[in-house]
């Protein structure tokens, strides 16, 4: 991460095709092209983990830390696999192309899926050898997660902590009665993670073989009803019931008079040290096959982290709780020499963690749109600010599009501000390469552009509005919407800042 790049960040979900919902089909390899020709070195993604209609499909609220998404799997490939047949990719019924209906993918991809299951099981001596060689790898979370979401369905749906008390309890004798009841679908969900991890080890192999490099998320905190604290609930803060005792959120403060809160359940960081933090350490490792770089997300959890009852209704009576994080990166640091992480440092960042990203070289955001207030001289986001161990963006996924932002969140004032700071007027229109071009200028090693960014889309495109549930993680790139001019405008931008891949 030390050399002049640059890359663009896009979910999976995005992409184009034909089932509703982008996958790691042939539109990925189109876009790892686009990538290689406009010189770029950077794919960032969001969580590939398992998705919940229930949190409003967002990949940061996940059954599994260690599974993967299996709605990303493309039908296509299962074709070339002979799972399916080409009358069954024929039947299925065309989805919008504008957004993703989670629902309705759901519905429909669970057919495709079952008759891929169904022939794979009629001819498993084909695969036998690979497949089997996959659930060795992974069994280490494969067998819980496959027992979890097996029990989940058979409880229609239930969080595990509703489960019946035998089951929640994990008490084996009754674990292998209920394993022996739903051998098939325990199966299922196993060959469904295989897949997944097939197609998604081959992208993988081929952007690294073309010199594009890999960011994906880590969520910092896990969802309550997940495989992760079923199997280890002595590595979070809960009660006899199972129930957690505290949750996480973060305090009150200008945005937000009661704070948020997130309900995830907090770490019990006390037994995570005597285990010497193996459960992250595996996580790490786990999301270092899928990436090549592990962005964290809501870093600042290793030094502290809000905690509130789970009484509560609302974030204002929590407390800090201190998170011995030195400690716990110097263990990482035993266990990857080279560790690649990029830390999410956004909001208000207290000198302890910024001492721990230092005293381990680990680089920070810079957010464009953060930047241009009226502390602009000595905002440490300004360009003018910016140092090289750190990663430039114009806006995130959480945030609104350069455009969007610019019409509707700046005033006349901040308007005033930007025009002065880039010494010419400014149109709407055009702002989003205005912004491109002023991060590619940066001393920063690596920059990345939201694809909404670099195409000059609204507000209306895009990925998520922090805080609602619905209508979010839905925007997909249209056909035909990276045209010519766009991709020879990103990739002259991208020779003349010396940001060309080198490899």
């Amino acid at each position: 991460m030390d050399k002049r790049s640059s890359g663009i960040l896009m979910h999976i979900t995005s992409l184009p095709s034909r089932y509703g919902i982008g996958d790691v089909g042939g539109e990925a390899y189109k876009f790892v092209d686009f990538l290689v020709e406009t010189q770029q070195t950077y794919w960032q993604v969001l969580p590939l983990n398992p998705i919940s209609l229930i949190s409003g499909s967002s990949p940061y609220a996940s059954f599994s830390a260690f599974a993967g998404n299996t709605l990303l799997i493309s039908p296509e490939g299962l074709l070339e696999m002979k799972l399916l047949e080409q009358q069954d990719i024929d039947n299925y019924p065309q989805l919008a192309v504008d957004d993703v209906n989670y629902g309705r993918v759901l519905t429909e991809k669970k057919r495709l899926y079952a008759k891929a299951f169904m022939q794979f099981s009629e001819h498993r001596d084909e695969y036998n050898h690979e497949y089997g060689e996959f659930c060795r790898r992974n069994s280490g979370w494969l067998n819980d997660f496959a027992l979890f979401m097996a029990f989940k369905d058979h409880f229609q749906d239930s969080d595990w902590g509703a489960w019946p008390e035998e089951i929640k309890n994990r008490k084996q004798d009754a674990i292998h009665k209920l394993e022996n009841e739903l051998k098939q679908d325990i199966e299922y969900q196993k060959f469904m993670q295989y897949i997944f991890f097939k197609q998604w080890d081959a992208l993988k192999k081929y952007c690294n073989e073309r010199g594009i490099r890999i960011i994906g998320d880590i969520p910092y905190y896990v969802n309550y009803d997940s495989a992760e604290v079923w199997r280890n609930p002595e590595f979070f803060k809960l009660d006899s019931e199972k129930r957690p005792t505290h949750v996480a959120g973060v305090p009150p403060d200008y945005f937000s008079s009661t704070g948020q809160l997130w309900g995830n359940p907090v770490y019990n960081w006390n037994k995570m040290k005597e285990s010497n933090y193996q459960w992250w350490i595996n996580r790490l490792e786990q999301n270092l096959r899928l990436y090549d770089i592990i962005r964290i997300d809501h870093f600042r959890g290793f030094l502290a982290y809000w905690e509130v009852p789970a009484t509560e209704s609302t974030a204002i009576n929590g407390q800090w709780i201190t998170v011995p994080g030195e400690d716990i990166f110097r263990t990482f640091e035993k266990a990857f020499p080279h560790l690649p992480i990029l830390a999410e440092d956004l909001g208000v960042i207290t000198d302890d963690v910024r001492e721990l990203m230092r005293k381990f070289e680990l680089p920070g955001m810079k957010i464009l749109v953060f930047a241009f207030d009226d502390s602009l001289p000595r905002n440490p986001y300004a360009p003018h600010n910016h140092i090289r161990n750190c990663v430039v963006y114009t806006g995130t996924h959480d945030n609104n599009t350069v455009r969007g932002w610019y019409k509707e969140e700046t005033s006349d004032a901040d308007k005033s501000r930007i025009s002065e700071y880039l010494g010419r007027e400014l149109l709407e229109h055009k702002i989003n390469w205005e912004f491109i071009r002023v991060a590619m200028m940066s001393v920063a090693n690596i920059v990345i552009f939201p694809l909404q960014d670099v195409l000059g889309l609204d507000s209306s495109e895009r990925m998520n509005r922090p805080a609602t549930l619905d209508g979010n993680w839905k925007w997909r790139l249209k056909p035909g919407q990276i045209t010519p001019e766009v991709q020879e405008k990103l990739k002259r931008m991208t020779y003349l800042f010396n940001r060309e891949r080198t490899s």
